[in-house]
């Protein structure tokens, strides 16, 4: 095998220089001489045979085929330090602490029966969870990749390994005595956007995808399933909800499921997203099959 004449030394020089704008300032980031900056892109460029640098001014330049270059750079560059953070994964072993996002349309009996069976396995691991509502979870991984994201939304990018754990069906319930379940025939659209609807916000403050909106305007939104089973059960309101959550309700009679003419249930599925991809350690894994297993367990 052949072995490469640039260092990623090198290449991380460069892109010092191209970042900061000159060779003094990429010599105090790198607490190097400019004298030894400079050689390092001298010698860089005689290799390669071509200028990557041109001087403008005070300032370096890209040149076109160093613009091509810089570009692949970052990414082995990357490459590099996962590869060294994956061996530091397995040199270390068992994570000593695992952070875990949930998406709260996740079932919350699959979480927990996975949950205490890996607390005896877990050799100390210590969990810290979070629960976020639609696209806040693929903000979650965006700010600091946690170690799973349980949700509905993959997150646009090859670096994370999705898994699928299980089918949530979300159903349109009211509590027993509200008018929509007085109508004699299916309820369509316009006659439900005459009742209040509780939607349930996203995590992520800036989006615009809080849940079931449907562009109704006689809406109340709150920050949780929770809340909203807890206000629908009063009476006030009607609202989609993970049925998996509600089956207490449903079978004492103080939920019904809302007779509408489409609509009134909706299926998608929930993934264990593995925020740090092929360096996810043991426990983060275990807890993905425990959580496979408790899913097939219930389904079947």
């Amino acid at each position: 095998m052949k072995a490469p004449r640039v260092t990623l030394g090198q290449w991380r020089v460069l892109q010092a220089v191209v970042d900061k704008g000159g060779f003094a300032q990429a010599a105090d980031l790198l607490h190097k001489s400019q004298s030894s900056v400079s050689y390092t892109v001298a010698k860089l460029q005689e290799q390669l045979g071509y200028p990557l640098l041109v001087i403008e001014g005070r300032k370096a330049k890209l040149t076109e085929r160093g613009e091509v270059l810089l570009r692949r750079s970052r990414h082995l560059m990357q490459e590099a330090i996962d590869l060294e953070e994956l061996a530091h994964t397995l040199g270390q072993g068992w994570e000593s602490e695992l952070e875990i996002v949930v998406d709260q349309a996740f079932p919350t009996s699959i979480l927990l029966r996975a949950l205490k069976a890996f607390e005896p396995q877990s050799q100390g691991t210590q969990v810290q969870l979070k629960e976020v509502v639609l696209s806040g979870g693929v903000e979650a991984m965006k700010q600091g990749s946690p170690d799973l994201l349980l949700s509905s939304i993959v997150p646009e990018t090859a670096d994370y390994l999705a898994k699928p754990i299980v089918e949530v069906e979300m159903v349109a319930v009211a509590a027993a005595d509200h008018p929509l379940h007085q109508d004699a025939f299916p309820i369509n659209n316009e006659r439900l956007y005459r009742e209040l609807q509780l939607v349930i916000r996203d995590s992520v403050l800036e989006a615009s995808m809080d849940s079931d909106k449907q562009g109704l305007d006689r809406r109340w939104t709150v920050s949780s399933v929770q809340s909203s089973l807890e206000i629908v059960t009063s009476g006030i309101g009607f609202a989609w909800l993970p049925k998996a959550d509600l089956q207490s309700e449903l079978d004492s009679g103080k939920l019904k499921i809302l007779n509408l003419v489409s609509g009134g249930e909706r299926t998608f599925y929930m993934y264990a997203i593995l925020g740090k991809g092929e360096r996810t350690g043991p426990a983060a894994r275990l807890l993905v099959e425990l959580l496979q297993k408790e899913a097939h367990d219930i389904s079947h």
